[in-house]
Formats: C-alpha cells, structure tokens, sequence
C-alpha cells in the first residue's frame, strides 16, 4: 500500500482546562485548550508541512464536536475518530506554578479516549502511515490498551517506522508498576523514543542519562532516543541498526524564555520536531551533526509554544522557530 500519510498516530483527544487568571470575585478562570499529546505532535508536523492523520475516540459532546473541527482544522485528517454517544470526552485541569511547570488533574473514569476498541481502529490508515505515533495514555486501561496494541501490531508488519513517546501522567494508572510494564511493553515495538528527563530515570533506576540510554538499547531495538531535559535544553542518541553497541550522542541548549506562560505542550513539539528530522532525514541516514540541528531546531519549537496557552491550535511555523534560532 501506498505510503500516504506521513504520521498517523493513536491516542487521546481531550480538552485541557489550563488556568486563565482570576476572575472579578477571586474565582480561578481555566479555558477550554484543545489538547491531547498525540494531536498536538501531529498539529506541529502540520505546520511543518506533512499529511497525519489520527485514530481515537471523543464524545458525542459539545466538546467531541469542538476537537473534530480544531483538528480537522489544523490539517489532521479525522477520519479514524470516533464520536461515541455513551462516554464523555475527557477533561484534564492543568494547574499552572509560576516556574511554568504544571498539575493535572483528569475527569476520565471513564472518558472516551479510554473506550477505543480493537474493531474500531482504521487499519488502512496505519498501512497507509511512514510512522505510526503513540503514547502511554492509550494503554492505562482496556479496552484501548488492547486497541493499541493492535495497531501497533499493523504498523510493525506495514513496515511503518514506531515513534513513543511514554508521556506519564501518574494519576491515570491503578500502579506505577503497571505503568512501567506497559512502557516496557512499548519499548518492544518502537524505532524512535521521546522521552523525559524524569521519565527516563523512574523507568531505568540510572539518575544518569545516559546510563539510562544504555538500558534502554540494552532492553529494545530503538534506534534514536531523545530526552527532553526542561530548562536544561536536550540530549540525542542514536544507533543505525539494533546490534550496534556503538552510538552517536548530541546535545542542544535550551531556548529559555522571560515570556513563558506554561509548559503545557512542549514536549509534544519537540517531538513533532523530531520525527520532522526523521522523516526528511530518514532513520538510517542520521550522523551527530543531524542529530545536533534536530535537537536545536525541537528545543526551539518547544520555547516558543511555552509563551502561549494550549498547544494544539498555536504551534509554531518554521519561520518563527528559525527566528528564535537565528536570534540565539
């Protein structure tokens, strides 16, 4: 089948409920964000000019209807989502600190994310895809995580390239230690790995990164780790064929900001970024100084969407971020 779709990926839909301010009476004031990690990373390769698509479930609600036409919107192809009339999208309230970091706190239980179904998911669109793309949120609960692990299953066999990125939110698993099985479960399947700087040390047990990145490539056939370092800027590894013990690794200073409002989203550009390189690079054609311009160029995307509230309907064009870089 035709390769058609650049990225195709599988996951949450939801409406992020970020703060907003006070209101006249001293009341917070949270506005409606469209949000969910695997669209806001297929709305950065949008504005990077590639065709995505995504598979999920929203409600038959005043909020499912919103999310189908902002994605729609941006450019994702929608039509592997599903509007269910018997479960409510999911709500996440995301509590913002003054250093930009955040709080969440999700109405799911259950929302319709959670309800997708392994008959439900549009396997011509994941034979269709150069990537399939997704995360953890996908796999907290059944019957989604069964779901996920069916498409998963179609895109190894389609050939497609696997792109993870863990994204845990702890308040959503019965356990952290199903959590971790389920990441390992991931790791079986996946070429690209995104993950975070806490992410990574609460999976490996290593508070260095880089043995972190070691037991990753000593328990999976990933070929290119990034880590998401924060404030810290990132960090890049990367291996051409599985059975290599030797690896490239780079690194990329952050873009810090005195403008940044909050993080929510930044990490989910970054990683649109990534698989932008991926894709225009190719997997088996990545060299440090590759490796080096993707880091910089995700870093700062990933400041930019940092200034702005939500993520999914204001990521940065290529000219903004090639401004922050050139500015530098």
């Amino acid at each position: 089948m035709d390769k058609i779709y650049d990225v195709v990926a599988l996951g949450e839909l939801l409406i992020d409920m970020t703060m907003n301010g006070k209101s006249s009476q001293g009341n917070a004031l949270y506005e409606a964000n469209p949000g969910g990690a695997p669209c806001n990373v297929l709305a950065m390769l949008c504005r990077l000019d590639h065709k995505t698509a995504f598979i999920g479930k929203v409600g038959d609600d005043i909020f499912g209807h919103e999310l189908k036409e902002v994605i729609g919107k941006a450019g994702i192809d929608t039509r592997g989502l599903i509007m269910d009339a018997a479960a409510r999208t999911t709500l996440a309230f995301v509590k913002t600190f003054e250093d930009g970091d955040r709080d969440f706190s999700f109405y799911r239980n259950p929302g319709a994310d959670m309800m997708l179904r392994k008959e439900d998911v549009d396997t011509g669109l994941i034979r269709s895809a150069k990537i399939f793309h997704f995360g953890t949120l996908s796999m907290t609960h059944e019957p989604v995580r069964s779901a996920t692990l069916f498409a998963l299953d179609e895109a190894k066999k389609a050939g497609a390239v696997i792109s993870f990125d863990p994204n845990i939110r702890e308040p959503l698993w019965d356990s952290m230690e199903d959590a971790k099985a389920q990441v390992i479960k991931g790791l079986e399947y996946c070429d690209v790995l995104k993950i975070s700087d806490n992410e990574i040390q609460w999976l490996t047990g290593c508070e260095d990164y880089t043995k972190g990145v070691d037991w990753i490539y000593d328990h999976s056939n990933v070929s290119l780790v990034t880590v998401s370092l924060g404030k810290a800027g990132s960090l890049g590894f990367y291996r051409k064929y599985p059975e290599e013990t030797d690896y490239i690794k780079a690194e990329a200073a952050p873009f810090l900001r005195n403008d940044t409002i909050e993080t929510t989203g930044a990490g989910d550009t970054f990683g649109g970024c990534i698989l932008h390189y991926v894709l225009e690079c190719g997997l088996k054609n990545i060299d440090e100084k590759t490796l080096k311009e993707m880091l910089t160029f995700a870093n700062a995307a990933a400041s930019i969407i940092t200034t702005r509230r939500g993520a999914l309907r204001v990521m940065p064009t290529p000219d903004e971020v090639m401004n922050v870089i050139g500015c530098n």
